[in-house]
């Protein structure tokens, strides 16, 4: 079994690979590390799971900031970290590296159920809850089910150039949202 260390550093260092648009190659991140391809598998799973695993970490940190610039109150401020969110999204290299080259690998671990969807429901049902226990919003649903939803409808506008379309469909995205949280954007 690995020590978290060991299996902190092949995520960070596999990160890096992403941040510096390299292709995640299995064999080359076992011998940056150090490691044999089994140990490298044992401490991360194969090479989807580890993919799925720096992403999702960025996409913590893309909620994370975004939630921290955002401002407003209730549904504005949910729509003011959506957008960014996926502002931020769309204007990364690194992304559109990895999308240009693997766009089949990036829409499995994107746009189906896994550590990404995960964590952005997540964070996405956090977001709800707070604003609910401030008495800033109020929802019909549970803020997890609107959380899961609120992810599903910005995932498929916001990568609809994998799924055919010309561009991101960030506003129609925003709209929809709005149009689920019971309010109308100017």
């Amino acid at each position: 079994m690995p020590t978290d260390l060991e299996r902190r550093r092949a995520i960070d260092t596999a990160a890096s690979m992403y941040l510096a648009e390299e292709p995640l190659d299995m064999s080359l991140l076992a011998e940056r590390l150090g490691v044999g391809r089994a140990t490298l598998y044992r401490w991360v799973g194969n090479r989807d799971e580890l993919l799925g695993t720096v992403l999702a970490e960025a996409t913590e940190r893309t909620y994370r900031k975004a939630m921290s610039q955002a401002s407003g109150q209730g549904p504005e401020y949910i729509l003011d970290v959506f957008g960014r969110v996926m502002q931020s999204v769309e204007s990364s290299t690194e992304l559109r590296a990895l999308t240009k080259r693997e766009p089949m690998v990036f829409i499995k671990l994107a746009m189906m159920p896994g550590s990404i969807e995960s964590i952005s429901a997540s964070i996405t049902a956090e977001i709800l809850q707070s604003q609910v226990d401030a008495g800033q919003l109020t929802i019909t649903l549970s803020p997890q089910v609107l959380g899961e939803a609120l992810v599903r409808i910005c995932d498929v506008h916001l990568y609809a150039p994998l799924l055919g379309r010309e561009k991101a469909e960030i506003e129609t995205a925003l709209d929809l949202i709005a149009l689920l949280l019971g309010v109308t954007r100017n």
